[in-house]
């Protein structure tokens, strides 16, 4: 898909859907490619993707260990039935299975390799602060001796202020996430040991928050007197709002986990 369109705009049931995010989260190319080269070296036989969406870091891990398999769980018809096409466009449908279900006591586990980026609220019930510590009990739980997890987790880079606060989520608090350092203690708490720290730059927040609203805002420029033009433009417009207030503020570490024996 590109920017321009040479044909003429034409009407249709609604903008496209996330088409220019490779990854569903400030993820860039090349630490992808340093994280699956270093989750590789741990040979794991099975993987467990927790909120998968397609998948794509899953599918990722795959190529580079022949003979291991996977196992995908979200909620999302839609992104599971891209993960499937995309498994089949590669050759890996063999080795991975997208199941629609609830991660919450979930019964696949333990793996060698468990990713749970951006989806610890898939893990529990609870809300926060206490959502990432039970999330971090469920991980354990989830991972096999001597195995890995990937968490990807917010993280408050400082704390916000109330007008920033208003400008974010619907009710949006500073207890919703904490800073980098408690993450960590709270990771190690819950019977791990970080291998790896990293935290997404801001070229990769404005490469996902730009790639995740892209379609829609061509779509919408090329189609605006669409019936769906008005609540596709105020979810927009709502959205980028929301990330003036979150930018710089709310940060994204990537944190590689070893549990401890």
């Amino acid at each position: 898909m590109t920017d321009t369109d040479t044909h003429p705009p034409q009407l249709s049931d609604g903008p496209p859907r996330l088409t220019r995010l490779t990854f569903h989260g400030p993820l860039s190319e090349q630490r992808v490619g340093r994280l699956v080269e270093r989750l590789a070296r741990t040979e794991p036989a099975t993987v467990l993707d927790i909120g998968c969406g397609w998948g794509e870091l899953m599918l990722r891990v795959l190529e580079a260990v022949p003979g291991a398999s996977g196992v995908g769980i979200d909620l999302n018809t839609e992104d599971l039935a891209r993960g499937r096409r995309i498994a089949q466009e590669r050759g890996l449908a063999g080795r991975v299975r997208f199941v629609e279900e609830s991660a919450t006591g979930t019964s696949h586990g333990p793996a060698d390799l468990v990713l749970c980026v951006g989806s610890s609220q898939a893990l529990t019930t609870l809300e926060p602060p206490g959502l990432i510590t039970d999330a971090l009990r469920a991980l354990r739980g989830l991972v096999a001796e001597g195995g890995r997890v990937l968490l990807g987790e917010g993280f408050w880079q400082r704390p916000p202020t109330e007008a920033e606060l208003a400008g974010m989520w619907p009710g949006a608090s500073a207890t919703d996430h904490h800073d980098l350092g408690t993450l960590l203690d709270l990771a190690v708490e819950a019977g791990f040991r970080p291998e790896w720290t990293e935290t997404a730059d801001a070229g990769e927040w404005e490469e996902f928050e730009s790639a995740y609203q892209a379609d829609a805002e061509v779509w919408l420029a090329e189609h605006p007197g669409h019936p769906r033009a008005a609540e596709t433009r105020e979810r927009l417009d709502r959205h980028r709002a929301q990330w003036m207030s979150y930018r710089g503020v709310l940060g994204l570490a990537y944190l590689t986990l070893v549990p401890v024996r």
